[in-house]
Order: C-alpha cells, then sequence, then structure tokens
C-alpha cells in the first residue's frame, strides 16, 4: 500500500476546522487506492469498470455449489467446511449455467480481500439483481451476519443466491452483488439529515417541485398507485411460470412473456398476495447528494409485514444528473409475509438511510458511467426491453 493510502487508512476519526472528515464511507478513489495497495485483489485484476461511485461490483468467480440450506459459517469456521457439510453438487461457472428458482447455491467470488484493520465493508445485490427477486447475501469466512465484512478481514468472499421468481443462466463474471467499503460507523442523525434537506431540497414532486421531507430514523418515502397518466400501469407483478433469463442480455427480453402489468383501480390500492413478487415505484422522486450514499430499508414491520426492497444501495449523485435532474423514483422490489395485505396510493413504506462518504467521489451516478436507473420511473430491470417496444 503507498504511503497516501495507508495515511488515509490510519488517522483516527476527527473533524477539525476544516471539517475533514474520517469516518465514513470510502468513494470511488479510495477503492481504487484499496486496490491498487493489493488490498482488494483478483486473478486476472479488478477490472476498473467494476468500480462504482461508493461501491465495487463484485464477480463470480469459477465454481459454485448447490447445498441443502443456507447457513453462517460461526466464528470458528469457514465457508468452505460448511459448504462441504451441505453440498449436493458442485457447479462449473466457467461456462454458462443455469441457477434455478427455488433452489440455494453458493459461489465464490473472484475478489479477495486483505482490509486495513479500521476498514470494513458491507454488501448488497445490484438493482438489477434484486428487481429480477434474485436473493443474494455475502459471506465471509468465521462470518456471524450476512453481508458484512468485518474490519480488517482478510479471505475469501462467496455469495448465497436463491433465485426466487426466475431461474437465470448466469456465469463466472456476472456480477450480482456490490459492496461498500467504510472506515468508522458515523451514526446516522435526522438533524443532519432535516439539515441536508434545507441546503440542497432531497424530495422534489412530478411538478419538479421541492416537497417536505419525512425525516424520521431517516427519509420516507410513499408508493405511487395512481400510475402513468397514458397508460394507468402502476406496477407488474411477475408470472409464476416464465421462460429462462439469461443475466447477460441487455434490452432483450419481452417483459409481457415474464410480467403482468397492473393497472390502477377506483380506489388507488392494491392487495399484495403473499406468492407474488412485484415493481412497484415511489410517489416522491429523491436524491442522494454528492457526498452522500444511502441505503433502503428493505423491511420495517411497522408500516406491514411486507419486504420493500432487496437492492439497498443508492449512489452519490442518484436523482441529479447532468442537467441538474430534480430526482428519481424509488423503484420498490415487494414482496408481503404470509398474509395478503392491502397498500394505498401515497402510503409510507420504506425509509432512506443516508450515510456521509469520506470526499467527494471522482465519477457521480449517472448516464456518464453507464447507469441504468438514473432517470427511472417505474422501471424493470435491464435485461427487458421498454413496454412500449414490446407492444
Amino acid at each position: 500500500m503507498n504511503a497516501e493510502a495507508g495515511k488515509l487508512f490510519t488517522d483516527g476519526d476527527r473533524s477539525d476546522a476544516t471539517h475533514v472528515v474520517t469516518t465514513g464511507i470510502l468513494p470511488d478513489h479510495d477503492i481504487a487506492k484499496l486496490i491498487e495497495g493489493g488490498r482488494i485483489s483478483a486473478e486476472g485484476g479488478v477490472d476498473p469498470s467494476q468500480i462504482q461511485p461508493a461501491s465495487l461490483d463484485l464477480r463470480l468467480g469459477a465454481t459454485a455449489w448447490r447445498v441443502r440450506a443456507s447457513f453462517l459459517p460461526g466464528k470458528s469456521s469457514t465457508v468452505q467446511a460448511k459448504i462441504d457439510r451441505l453440498k449436493m453438487h458442485q457447479i462449473d461457472l466457467t461456462k454458462p449455467t443455469v441457477l434455478e428458482k427455488g433452489c440455494v447455491y453458493i459461489a465464490e467470488l473472484m475478489e479477495e480481500l486483505k482490509l486495513p484493520a479500521d476498514i470494513a465493508g458491507a454488501a448488497n445485490p445490484k438493482s438489477s439483481t434484486g428487481r429480477l427477486d434474485i436473493f443474494t447475501r455475502l459471506i465471509t469466512d468465521a462470518g456471524v451476519e450476512f453481508e458484512g465484512v468485518a474490519a480488517g478481514y482478510k479471505g475469501k468472499l462467496y455469495v448465497e443466491i436463491m433465485p426466487h421468481t426466475f431461474s437465470v443462466l448466469a456465469q463466472q463474471g456476472t456480477r450480482l452483488n456490490q459492496i461498500r467499503f467504510m472506515r468508522g460507523n458515523p451514526p446516522p442523525s435526522d438533524a443532519k439529515l432535516t439539515e441536508l434537506d434545507q441546503t440542497l431540497k432531497l424530495v422534489y414532486s412530478d411538478t419538479d417541485g421541492p416537497q417536505p421531507a419525512m425525516i424520521k430514523n431517516g427519509l420516507w418515502v410513499s408508493v405511487d398507485l395512481e400510475g402513468d397518466s397514458s397508460n394507468g400501469i402502476i406496477g407488474y407483478r411477475a408470472k409464476h411460470h416464465a421462460p429462462l433469463i439469461d443475466l447477460s442480455k441487455i434490452n432483450h427480453y419481452d417483459p409481457l412473456d415474464f410480467w403482468e402489468p397492473i393497472q390502477r383501480n377506483a380506489d388507488r390500492s392494491l392487495v399484495l398476495n403473499p406468492d407474488d413478487f412485484y415493481i412497484l415505484v415511489s410517489r416522491e422522486r429523491v436524491r442522494i447528494p454528492n457526498n452522500f450514499a444511502a441505503s433502503m430499508v428493505p423491511y420495517d414491520p411497522s408500516v406491514g409485514e411486507f419486504r420493500i426492497h432487496y437492492a439497498g444501495f443508492f449512489d452519490p449523485g442518484f436523482g441529479y444528473g447532468t442537467n441538474n435532474l430534480k430526482g428519481a423514483r424509488a423503484v420498490l422490489e415487494v414482496r408481503s409475509h404470509d398474509v395478503p395485505f392491502m397498500i394505498e396510493h401515497g402510503q409510507d413504506v420504506g425509509r432512506l438511510i443516508y450515510e456521509r462518504l469520506l470526499g467527494e467521489p471522482e465519477t457521480l451516478y449517472g448516464v456518464n458511467i453507464g447507469s441504468n436507473y438514473q432517470s427511472q420511473g417505474l422501471k424493470l430491470s435491464k435485461q427487458f426491453k421498454a413496454l412500449a417496444m414490446a407492444v
């Protein structure tokens, strides 16, 4: 690790007169320093395109295993030891391979870590992964929680994969999840979030005007069941017996082969069936300032027994764009738990937690780095054509 990177990761937590912060999420240029210093490595190297504004895409490795059950290694075990105990068969991912819905897989990842003692990690599915209802969770050796990487961790990374709704075709190099790195753990603050909203305006309406932000343990978003005025579509319900999806194909599939469009009804409500998976969208258009990132709280029983998000990362610059975009909708990946549950237009359904970065990234979320969902409204994953092209 070079001297500059070493200094970055050994200073104590402080905030001096110049407002330098030394705790927070690492931006892209600091992730690049970890790679340059050998703290993140992979056979054949880490591709620069994996570096996002405040996260790193992770790639499937050469081998996966079908296993009988999900697991955590625990403090005294390795992932491989648990795989050896629970595996049904080994899978060669060097060629395209079908991962069947309803089955649990563990795949090794190409990337390995040798983190500094004060740097930890947190993972999440990528946006397209969540919108396909593919449940993924990062696992590490001696891990006692999913998606977390302990500070100073040294070793291999694995991912649990369970396609819920669609069987998918994947192979080595496929990017299903991503990881953020952070130094320290600055607690979220509603007071600071309120100040941020007052100075930068975090929430906009359809008329491009700012609207008051509802802030309570994060920024609340509500569901839009009014829909598109041109076609009345408020969301999509996944079909239960759909064709295979090749994850490498972009703008390829007819959405009507996989999804049932949901039309708004007279009372602007929707009953969620526990057996179904839905793509809906927030009523609000939200923004993530350049020196912040955000995560959606996936499940909050205080507002209902349903999950609203799988892919929880919102990058710096989301909702801004090159033309000072007035916010972007948050797509909701919704599944009800156990019982049918009715939601209504404008009902609060989830919270965004804003977290500061150690510094502003060199690149921001948007079309300039190939971001697929910057100006999104109600939008399926990138594998599908736009509905207008398919009808």
